[in-house]
């Protein structure tokens, strides 16, 4: 029996307690996340404050907590609307081919042609719920690249003998495409999806520390960072936890994404 690699192991561990934790944050002993207090601005870490205040004396903590509620939901939100979208127009590309993939081609010339942040400062700036704007604009970044693979993937298991066998026993396009075909890309879609939530949590990141994601008083960690980049001599924690915590995260998410990646490198079911 193989043993499990401890870095996947601490990466997966990891994870979950973020995930979980960010989760449950309005069930935990924690603070309010925007209770202020004057008297412990910028407070050093401690058994009360784990990871100190900032300026407006808020516990790092609890708002780093709650900043992942909102890194989480943007990237698993964006990552999983692309998959969907961009999964369904790459399989059809690939398997049906002719002008249906020249057309679905083009289109992603075109998307992957337009700057990804004029997009993204575009819909931010469109009426309607801050977070499900950032959303959809992140899933429309990602959709030409999750097309491409879903395409790539569908051309060379669709050549595949299970494939020709089952299309020769009278099985139609929509059921050989659900039973035979899309089975096997979904370690490739788990795998790249994962790399994408990394790259949607830095987005997200570098969005609010911009002043375009979530606004106030909604914490996010681009938010937090960019507020006290100011006290950063005084109080290096109050920006030092939070970009560290994100990290961690990130490069917990490219770890694994990279190990399914390799494990399913090539797979696939036959019969």
């Amino acid at each position: 029996m193989k043993r499990l690699n401890p870095g996947i192991l601490i990466s997966a561990i990891w994870l979950a307690v973020v995930f979980m934790s960010s989760l449950t944050a309005a069930w935990l002993p924690i603070e309010d996340p925007s209770r202020q207090s004057l008297l412990r601005m910028l407070a050093q870490p401690s058994l009360e404050n784990w990871f100190g205040t900032d300026s407006l004396g808020r516990d790092v903590f609890a708002r780093t907590l709650y900043g992942f509620r909102v890194t989480f939901t943007v990237s698993v939100g964006s990552v999983t609307l692309a998959i969907l979208v961009g999964g369904t127009l790459g399989v059809v590309a690939g398997y049906f081919r002719g002008w249906i993939e020249a057309t679905i081609l083009a289109l992603t010339n075109i998307v992957l042609a337009f700057p990804p942040l004029v997009l993204i400062i575009a819909m931010v700036a469109h009426p309607g719920s801050p977070i499900a704007k950032v959303i959809v604009a992140l899933s429309i970044v990602f959709t030409p690249a999750v097309i491409r693979i879903a395409r790539a993937n569908t051309l060379l298991f669709a050549e595949r003998e299970f494939v020709t066998a089952a299309r020769a026993v009278g099985m139609s396009d929509l059921r050989l495409i659900v039973r035979e075909i899309l089975p096997n890309l979904l370690p490739a879609f788990f795998a790249y999806g994962l790399l994408l939530v990394a790259i949607g949590a830095m987005a997200e990141a570098g969005l609010s520390y911009l002043g375009l994601s979530v606004p106030p008083p909604a914490s996010t960690l681009g938010a937090m960072m960019a507020s006290e980049q100011a006290n950063v001599m005084e109080a290096p924690h109050a920006v030092f936890f939070p970009a560290a915590t994100l990290f961690a995260t990130i490069f917990a998410l490219n770890f694994i994404g990279e190990f399914v990646q390799r494990k399913f490198a090539g797979g696939g079911r036959s019969r």
